[in-house]
């Protein structure tokens, strides 16, 4: 029999976390759902605890592939999916007991193409401690897509447009677009922008449960990552085309999404400042100097509000255009992310 979800799960190399991640869904007040466990060519014994969870639960399937990335695992998912719902979710975090059955009420109840709920990000500071931030969405519900459109600008202030597993699909509005993650990092965000682009139904919902874990020391948000400023720049773009098809160019949307560019250039600076980075000496200050100058930057620094002291001091090198300056203060930023991961939490929500 057809399912009613099917909840897709990229599997690599997460053996100290999967049978969280994975018992927090079998214990799912809602149980029409299969769960693919898409595992990625893992070598950590990984892929044994898949197929444990396999012949234990008749829900559960495992798609075991060469390693190809989390895009390609859940592509690999999305074309053996009966359910008909799509949800995301990664192997390192947990959901609450009732979480896909609120999803799966808002989406029913709406006749929804798209669910958004409120997250949890829960920092580990240190053995047994949490800082745990909640990001809240609705209740709401839009049923014509200018409604939707016109309310973007603060979801996406709000980080509830970004990722995936915040979210339930309905199957069919993916397949008939075929709408697929894109083979890069950072897939989630130009998947949402394909699926949020022509839209019409949308619920949001407060937080349904799902607890997004900051701590694995290698993971993607802790580590150098080459390409970062070209990778930031394309998703600016993007963004300035998609408010362009959608005809919005009021004030307050053209400020988010100019603050949120000005915002992430100073995480650009820091990925450059960490002690990972091999770029050093003159030509980090050279690209540092570029970014600086660059005149998408410009404008966004002229349009951006920043909500904080913090962050308006942050972003005075890049508006005085002192290279020496950025680079210190990423440095500073790059050591208080890895020396106090609570502090660095507690500073970064209130930005």
């Amino acid at each position: 029999m057809q399912p009613l979800v099917s909840v897709i799960m990229p599997v690599y190399n997460v053996r100290p976390y999967l049978e969280r991640a994975v018992y927090s869904l079998l214990v799912q007040t809602f149980s029409d759902f299969e769960l693919l466990l898409s595992d990625d060519g893992s070598s950590d014994g990984s892929a044994a605890i898949c197929d444990a969870f396999a012949a234990a639960d008749n829900r559960v399937r495992v798609l075991h592939g060469e390693n190809a990335g989390a895009p390609a695992a859940r592509n690999r998912a999305i074309e053996q999916a009966a359910g008909r719902y799509f949800y995301f979710m990664d192997a390192d975090d947990w959901a609450a007991p009732d979480m896909l059955e609120r999803l799966v009420t808002a989406a029913e109840e709406h006749q929804a193409e798209l669910v958004v709920a409120g997250f949890s990000i829960d920092t580990v500071t240190r053995p047994g401690a949490v800082f745990r931030q909640v990001k809240e969405a609705g209740p709401a519900a839009f049923f014509r897509r200018e409604a939707f459109r016109r309310a973007a600008a603060r979801l996406f202030d709000s980080n509830l447009l970004y990722p995936p597993w915040n979210k339930l699909y309905r199957a069919d509005y993916i397949l008939e677009r075929n709408i697929r993650f894109p083979n890069t990092f950072w897939d989630d965000f130009p998947f949402n922008l394909l699926v949020i682009r022509d839209v019409d139904r949308v619920a949001l919902l407060p937080n349904a449960g799902y607890h997004f874990m900051r701590e694995r020391p290698e993971s993607e948000t802790a580590r150098y990552r080459e390409g970062m400023y070209e990778k930031r720049e394309e998703e600016h773009g993007w963004m300035l085309e998609l408010y362009s098809y959608w005809g919005i160019q009021d004030a307050a949307s053209r400020e988010m999404i100019a603050r949120r560019h000005a915002e992430r250039m100073v995480g650009c600076i820091e990925n450059l400042c960490g002690p990972a980075s091999p770029v050093t000496g003159r030509a980090r200050r050279e690209k540092v100097r570029e970014m600086l100058c660059a005149p998408r930057l410009r404008e966004s620094l002229r349009l951006a509000r920043p909500r904080s002291v913090m962050m308006r001091c942050l972003l005075l090198p890049l508006k005085l255009r002192l290279p020496r300056t950025a680079i210190a203060m990423g440095k500073c930023i790059s050591f208080v992310k890895r020396k106090y991961p609570g502090r660095f939490a507690r500073l970064k929500a209130g930005r």
